[in-house]
């Protein structure tokens, strides 16, 4: 039965259940009447569900099972979603329709498939629910700020700790890398676990689609029923600017390797949040108003992290091998961190972090060449705008010790003279501008430069 997941008709939300005794929550769908796919999530020493808690608990893990979701359905992509367990009103039905479309533009780019007009979540309770009434907290005001292992959240915690914000660094799965990235923080930890149904991988070896999913919004999910179960009044995510920004068009559609990143998630998810789940709880990006330039030179000068940070997504996987070291070397994610931060840093410190010289090696001018959205599209990777990078470029072309690299050589002699150069200046990139949700007590990082 799992060999005909593609000729399936219905995607079902079967159910969802969480034991207050060990922490552990059930996320379970299925293709028609097929086998029960089971994702577990582990919050570990969860405290006991209290009566005040217990209702936004419900809510928060309906939303998880529903936006989780989008790792199962996209083995199919079947004509009929249904939810067996009802509660799926007008609002949240139109929220993952959004979600569903735009977190897998990449995944169905790829598969060649058109998304559009295919998604439709039942509505399942008629009427507009009674707002949401704020309960009495139990605990003292906390903020969660999930750490990557990259420099963008260590920014954010940096940002943060000067302003006095009371933060636990979170984090899902069990990468060494980032527990110990997480460490060098000094903050409080949680690390929550969570295990895809080994269903879903047997059905990618039988032939199933598969390919990028929005993992923000599942991340985001999980943090919620964490808030929630925990005491938490907010959650401060790390996405810039830039990740608002698509990487092609196709038929009028944008198509966003980073949409559960952008500026448009980040609305509706709060709104979600607020009008769904509870209104005791803030979603937000400390980054918003920044562009990855400005990021990293901000990293730069946080030299307590250049030892333990590593953005290379392959450090990351599901499955299949990863590097050896904390940095590829091939990837769009290395060459653009190794681009961004060559203006901000020492040429040695910096070839130190990687171990060689990304901008001198001939045979990456192609890769660099789609960072630069040179005659292609900005890569499938969460990287800056071509600007960005041209704006990068553009500053080491006119330094001495890295003009004469291969990379930037080439780029100085044969792209900077068709450029404008006032397009591509390097201060202005790193003025904050944008719009943001950082609360009152928080907005001073808007205007950090």
């Amino acid at each position: 039965m799992l060999s005909k997941a593609k000729s399936a008709q219905c995607f079902r939300f079967v159910r969802v259940d969480y034991q207050s005794a060990t922490g552990i929550a059930e996320l379970v769908y299925a293709f028609d009447d097929g086998p029960e796919l089971i994702e577990t999530l582990c919050f570990p020493n969860a405290p006991v569900v209290t009566e005040a808690t217990r209702a936004a608990l419900d809510r928060a893990l309906a939303s998880l099972h529903w936006i989780a979701g989008i790792s199962y359905y996209k083995a199919a992509v079947v004509p009929a979603i249904r939810v067996d367990g009802g509660g799926l009103n007008a609002a949240t039905a139109a929220f993952l329709d959004e979600l569903y479309l735009h977190g897998l533009g990449e995944f169905a780019h790829q598969n060649g498939l058109d998304l559009r007009g295919r998604i439709r979540f039942p509505v399942t309770v008629e009427g507009r629910a009674a707002p949401l009434v704020s309960g009495a907290r139990q605990h003292s005001r906390q903020t969660l700020v999930p750490i990557g292992g990259g420099k963008d959240s260590l920014v954010s915690v940096e940002l943060m700790r000067q302003c006095s914000e009371p933060m636990t660094a979170v984090w899902v799965g069990n990468s060494a890398l980032i527990a110990a990235t997480a460490a060098r923080t000094g903050l409080p930890t949680l690390n929550i676990q969570r295990v895809i149904s080994p269903l879903l991988f047997e059905l990618n070896r039988q032939g199933a689609y598969n390919g990028h999913i929005p993992v923000t919004a599942i991340n985001s999910a999980i943090l919620v029923v964490a808030a929630v179960l925990y005491g938490f009044d907010a959650i401060a995510f790390s996405n810039e600017r830039s990740a608002s920004s698509a990487n092609l068009h196709q038929d009028g559609f944008a198509i966003n390797h980073q949409w559960s990143k952008g500026f448009r998630f980040e609305q509706l998810f709060r709104q979600h949040i607020q009008t769904q789940i509870t209104p005791d709880l803030d979603y937000f990006s400390v980054l918003r108003c920044h562009s990855e330039l400005a990021v990293t030179q901000k990293f730069a000068q946080l030299v307590q992290y250049h030892e333990v940070f590593s953005s290379c997504n392959r450090n990351f996987r599901i499955l299949g091998e990863r590097p050896t070291a904390r940095w590829c070397g091939v990837c769009p994610k290395c060459h653009f961190v190794f681009l961004a931060l060559a203006p901000f840093l020492p040429k040695a410190r910096l070839l130190a972090i990687f171990g060689r010289n990304l901008l001198d090696d001939a045979a990456l001018v192609g890769a660099f060449d789609a960072l630069l959205e040179i005659d292609a599209h900005k890569p499938f990777e969460c990287v800056g705008e071509g600007i960005e990078s041209r704006a990068a470029l553009a500053a080491l072309a006119a330094r001495a010790e890295w003009c004469e690299d291969a990379v930037v050589a080439r780029f100085r002699r044969d792209i900077l003279p068709g450029l404008d150069s006032t397009a591509i200046n390097l201060q202005t990139l790193l003025q904050p501008s944008g719009d943001h949700f950082l609360p009152p007590r928080l907005a001073s990082i808007a205007h950090a430069h």
